[in-house]
């Protein structure tokens, strides 16, 4: 069923598109399943499950950390990770720089901006992200990429709204692309879009989706990790 979930799914891509399957609270069994069945992209949200898996898992996974970053955390995924997509203050990707500089990596990041209702999530407000102040310490890194942003749309079931938040992500990104970013040609990924609401993240311009429910199927919340 992985496999057949996964087919469908990149069949329904457009081309410049990708899929990251999000395997957390899922066994390593799952994630090889979806691996042979040529799944390269895993999205992990617990610093310690993804530390614990990474070793039993074939080393050509590009791993990608997609839960809410804290600085402590770090060292249980940052030698091998190849993007954490929740960077969500100047603190925290001062906290990747260093981490990233003790292990002699450079490390690619997405900006999380935060455009939804819910004042639970996460991110940069976009007046943040436009003033350009804000910005100075990326003139400063050395082992961290910034590669995009990323960002969730409300948690609605009014379509309208998951809309106008994805649009508003992706004019964020056109945004810092024109300006800041302009001429860096690793700049260029928009990470939107889950499993009940990737076909709109999609049309609204939406370069990378993660999907776990859709993939693999429900998940056991009591087996959570932190």
């Amino acid at each position: 069923m992985i496999a057949e979930n996964i087919a469908s799914i990149k069949a329904s891509l457009p081309a410049g598109v990708r899929l990251i399957a999000v395997s957390k609270l899922k066994p390593v069994e799952d994630i090889r399943e979806a691996y042979n069945a040529g799944q390269r992209l895993f999205g992990e949200n617990y610093a310690t499950e993804l530390r614990d898996k990474h070793p039993q898992l074939p080393n050509d996974i590009e791993w990608h950390f997609i839960g809410h970053l804290q600085g402590k955390q770090l060292k249980y995924y940052i030698p091998f990770v190849s993007m954490i997509h929740g960077v969500d203050s100047i603190e925290h990707l001062e906290e990747v720089e260093k981490a990233a500089a003790k292990v002699g990596r450079t490390i690619d990041v997405l900006l999380q901006v935060h455009v939804a209702q819910e004042e639970t999530k996460f991110g940069f407000l976009p007046e943040e992200l436009d003033n350009l102040d804000n910005l100075v310490f990326l003139e400063k890194l050395e082992h961290t990429r910034v590669c995009g942003v990323m960002g969730m749309a409300s948690h609605t079931e009014d379509e309208g709204r998951v809309r106008v938040d994805f649009r508003a992500i992706r004019a964020i990104f056109d945004r810092l692309k024109a300006g800041p970013f302009a001429g860096c040609p690793e700049f260029k990924e928009v990470s939107m879009g889950m499993s009940h609401d990737w076909r709109i993240a999609v049309e609204e311009g939406s370069t990378l989706v993660r999907l776990g429910t859709s993939i693999f199927g429900p998940r056991d919340y009591s087996k959570k990790q932190l």
